[in-house]
């Protein structure tokens, strides 16, 4: 188990992390290595509002107060954007903090955190289909496998099949208080 795993804003030094950490394909792994970028956009945003939004946003990842990766969650819509709209999440953890329940224990706090912060009512993540990892992090964290999304990622060359997952609010701990 890993040690006592949290969720913060980033920091400047966060950002850093980031580029040395997910800007090449070791870094950033098999499965979510989509070519070089530029973090501009990203140092951008972070002087304009902290990677904190109402349309999403971006949390660091902490193991005993160290930053080890980051989550972040965007707005995705199964119908109109007024009436049908759930946030999607997604996570980066550097190679040094995978396989050790990391994960799992981020994706379940960030889904704390946006049940307890917004009025979702849903939230999702996929996986590709060969990430059995991820897969198994997010069972653990208590999403719910839901099917596979065909050819949905261009991802090394080609398209890749994603596995989604969700997680209601109701299936939520907390949920059934509210």
């Amino acid at each position: 188990m890993p040690d006592e795993i949290t969720l913060r804003p980033v920091t400047a030094d966060d950002l850093d992390l980031f580029d040395r950490e997910f800007n090449g394909p070791e870094g950033s792994g098999p499965y979510q290595w989509f070519g070089f970028g530029s973090s501009a956009g990203l140092r951008r945003q972070f002087a304009e509002t902290g990677l904190l939004g109402a349309d999403g946003g971006v949390l660091s990842v902490a193991e005993a107060g160290r930053t080890v990766g980051r989550v972040e969650w965007f707005a995705g819509t199964w119908g109109r954007p007024a009436t049908s709209t759930c946030w999607t999440l997604a996570i980066g953890l550097a190679p040094a903090a995978r396989g050790r329940g990391t994960g799992t224990r981020a994706q379940r706090l960030l889904a704390e955190y946006l049940f307890s912060h917004t009025r979702a009512e849903r939230l999702q993540a996929w996986t590709d289909c060969a990430n059995l990892a991820e897969q198994r992090a997010l069972e653990k964290a208590g999403f719910v496998r839901e099917g596979v999304l065909r050819s949905a990622q261009w991802r090394g060359g080609r398209w890749h099949d994603q596995v989604i997952f969700s997680m209601l609010r109701s299936e939520w701990p907390g949920g059934a208080q509210g």
